[in-house]
C-alpha cells in the first residue's frame, strides 16, 4: 500500500520517476513485515509561526496559518517498512543514511506505536508486531533545509506512512507536530490553521482546515528558488534564539498575530486577494524583522530575496493594486501568491528581471505558463537592473490536498530487502 501526502506548504516544491519493485508486497509478507510508501506535500505560511514555548512537545508561541501546495509539483516521498528481521531503526534521506535515533523521529515512532497499542488493546493476533524495527526512506523533489519546509513535508509523510503501517486512524496532526511543528499543518489540504493551544500537554495544539484546496481555484503560487543550499542557521535553533532574545517576537505573538489570524481567515473565506496579499506580505516582513531583532541577528533573506520583494512592490504599484504577494519562511526562496490571470505576465517580469542561465525550459517547472507580451511602460517601471542567473528556477503550483494514498508499487523507495532502491 502506498501513501502519498504533499505540503505548502514548507513552505514548503517537486516530482520524479521511481524504480519498479514488482515483487515488493509478496516479499514483505515473506519477511513477516509490512511496507507503506507515502508522499507528503509542502505548505507555505501566510501567517508565520515564530518560535516554541515548549521545545519538547513543540508547542508554538502563537497560532499560524498556511496553504498546502499540490503534490503534483512539490512533494516528499517516503516509504516505511517494519520487519522482524530488521535489527535497528534506519533512515535514508535523499539516498543517504542519516541518524534514525533523532529525538523527534523517535518521538513520532513512539507516539504512533502508542496509538496502535491503544487501538489494538489485547488483540494478540495483530498482523504487525509493535516491537519490529522500521526502515524509512524519504526523498524530496525540492531543496532540503533551504527554507522550503522540507522538515514539515518529511514528518507529515513519515507520520502518514507509519499510521498506515500500524493501522492507526483519526487525528494525527498532534503526532506530526512532535516531529516538526509545521508538519501538523501539512497533514491537511487547502488552507490550514495551527492552533497555539492552551493546555500544557499540547493536546489542543492541533491543525484545523479552514477551507479545502478547491475553495479558491483562481489562486496560484510561484516558488522562486534562489538557493538550494542548506541554511547557515536552522529554523528550529534560530527561532529558539529569537524566543530567548527578541522583545519584538513576544510583542508580535501577543499583540499582532491573534488579530491578523482573524483577518486572514476572513480574507480566505471571502477570497479577497488584495487584503490577503497585503496581510501575507506584512506578516512575512514582521517575521523577518524578529529575526533581525534576535541577538545575534539571523539573516535568512539575501540580496536576491530583497530584490524580489522590491520587484513585487514595483509591480503592484504599477497596477495600482496588490496583484502579487510574497512570503519567505526561514530561507531566501520566495513564494509568490497571485490570481491565475496574473501568472503569465508576472513570470515574464521575473524572467526579464532575473534572466535565466542557459538551462532552457528547466527555468519554468510545474504547471504550464503561457506567454505574455509586456507593455513598454510596465517594463520601464518594473524591470530595474536585471541580475542574470540569480533565480535557479520558477515552479508554478497551486493549493493541494493533504496526504493521499497511492497503490503503485513503482513508487516504493525500499526494495524487498528493506534497503533503498537507489543510493545517492
Amino acid at each position: 500500500m502506498l501513501c502519498h501526502a504533499v505540503l505548502m506548504g514548507s513552505k514548503q516544491c517537486h516530482a520524479m520517476p521511481r524504480q519498479a519493485v514488482p515483487c515488493h508486497a509478496r516479499q514483505c509478507r515473506a519477511m513477516h513485515g509490512g511496507t507503506v510508501p507515502c508522499q507528503a506535500l509542502l505548505y507555505l505560511s501566510t501567517s508565520l509561526a515564530g518560535g516554541k514555548r515548549d521545545t519538547d512537545l513543540i508547542l508554538p508561541i502563537n497560532s499560524s496559518l498556511s496553504v498546502t501546495l499540490h503534490q503534483d509539483q512539490l512533494r516528499t516521498t517516503t516509504t516505511a517498512a517494519a520487519c522482524r528481521d530488521f535489527t535497528e531503526d534506519r533512515l535514508w534521506l535523499n539516498g543517504e543514511e542519516v541518524d534514525a535515533g533523532q529525538p523527534r523521529l523517535q518521538a513520532c515512532l513512539r507516539e504512533v506505536r502508542r496509538l496502535a497499542r491503544k487501538r489494538r488493546g489485547d488483540d494478540a493476533a495483530a498482523p504487525l508486531s509493535l516491537s519490529y524495527k522500521v526502515h524509512v526512506a524519504s526523498e524530496n523533489n525540492f531543496p532540503t533545509a533551504a527554507g522550503l519546509a522540507s522538515s514539515a513535508a518529511g514528518y507529515a509523510c513519515l507520520v502518514s506512512a507509519l499510521a498506515r503501517l500500524y493501522g492507526v486512524e483519526g487525528e494525527l496532526s498532534e503526532v506530526a507536530r512532535r516531529g516538526s511543528g509545521s508538519a501538523c499543518r501539512s497533514m491537511l489540504g487547502g488552507f490550514v490553521q495551527w492552533h497555539r493551544g492552551e493546555r500544557p500537554d499540547g493536546k489542543d495544539s492541533v491543525a484545523q482546515q479552514l477551507a479545502p484546496e478547491t475553495h479558491w481555484p483562481e489562486l496560484s503560487v510561484l516558488v522562486l528558488v534562489v538557493s538550494g543550499e542548506k541554511k547557515a542557521v536552522g529554523s528550529t535553533a534560530g527561532m529558539q534564539t529569537s524566543v530567548d532574545t527578541s522583545p519584538l517576537l513576544k510583542y508580535r505573538a501577543e499583540m499582532v498575530v491573534p488579530e491578523r489570524m482573524t483577518r486572514m481567515a476572513r480574507c480566505i473565506q471571502d477570497r479577497d486577494f488584495e487584503a490577503f496579499g497585503q496581510l501575507t506580505m506584512q506578516d512575512s516582513n514582521q517575521f523577518h524583522a524578529t529575526c533581525l531583532d534576535t541577538f545575534p541577528p539571523i539573516f535568512y533573506l539575501n540580496d536576491i530575496s530583497q530584490r524580489i520583494i522590491a520587484l513585487a512592490h514595483r509591480f503592484n504599484a504599477h497596477h495600482g493594486r496588490t496583484k502579487v504577494a510574497y512570503t519567505f519562511d526561514a530561507g531566501p526562496n520566495a513564494v509568490i501568491f497571485m490570481l491565475e490571470d496574473t501568472v503569465d505576465e508576472f513570470v515574464e517580469v521575473v524572467r526579464r528581471s532575473f534572466p535565466p542561465n542557459s538551462n532552457g525550459d528547466q527555468f519554468l517547472r510545474g504547471r504550464p505558463v503561457g506567454t505574455a507580451v509586456l507593455p513598454e511602460e510596465l517594463v520601464s517601471a518594473v524591470v530595474v537592473d536585471p541580475v542574470p542567473g540569480a533565480i535557479r528556477y520558477i515552479l508554478h503550483t497551486k493549493p493541494g490536498p493533504g496526504p493521499q494514498l497511492l497503490d503503485d508499487p513503482s513508487q516504493h523507495l525500499l526494495g524487498p530487502d528493506g534497503l533503498p532502491c537507489r543510493s545517492a
